[in-house]
């Protein structure tokens, strides 16, 4: 990929998280489209280099008293930016409905991950199909509430 084309790719990705974190926090923490009835949260995390905030919509799961998110970046072949980031700052924020608190963000062991995932990839299959899509991990994070 040219580096004109990565620019215009990261610059949709950006226009469509900004669209999303807009109707998230307009309509109490529900959104439309592919998110239509999914369970959706906005994770901030500090930029593992800039430092500077970043905020990416994403869908988790509760499950056994615990929250996850998971590093699906669509089956892409490397993570996401945001898992670079809070594997170095895991302190996020989370913006969860109309709430908002701090957490811990902590990557899962590789057996629980492989625990994990197979229940999102069950709830919503789309997450089975990244998995497919890919020969990486995805990786799975637990957000702990602090306080």
């Amino acid at each position: 990929m040219s580096d004109d084309e990565t620019a215009s790719a990261t610059k949709a990705v950006n226009d469509w998280n900004t669209n999303v974190i807009a109707e998230f926090r307009s309509h109490e923490g529900q959104v439309g489209g592919q998110f239509e009835g999914a369970p959706v949260l906005l994770l901030h995390t500090k930029g593992a280099k800039s430092g500077q905030e970043r905020v990416n919509p994403m869908m988790y799961l509760d499950y056994e008293g615990r929250r996850y998110i998971f590093a699906s970046y669509a089956g892409a072949p490397t993570n996401p930016d945001w898992y670079h980031n809070l594997v170095a700052h895991p302190k996020v924020t989370v913006e969860l409905g109309t709430e908002t608190f701090e957490a811990t963000a902590t990557p899962v062991s590789l057996e629980e991950r492989d625990r994990i995932y197979p229940i999102q990839g069950q709830r919503y299959p789309g997450f089975a199909e990244y998995e497919s899509k890919t020969t990486r991990k995805i990786p799975v994070v637990e957000l702990v509430r602090v306080g």
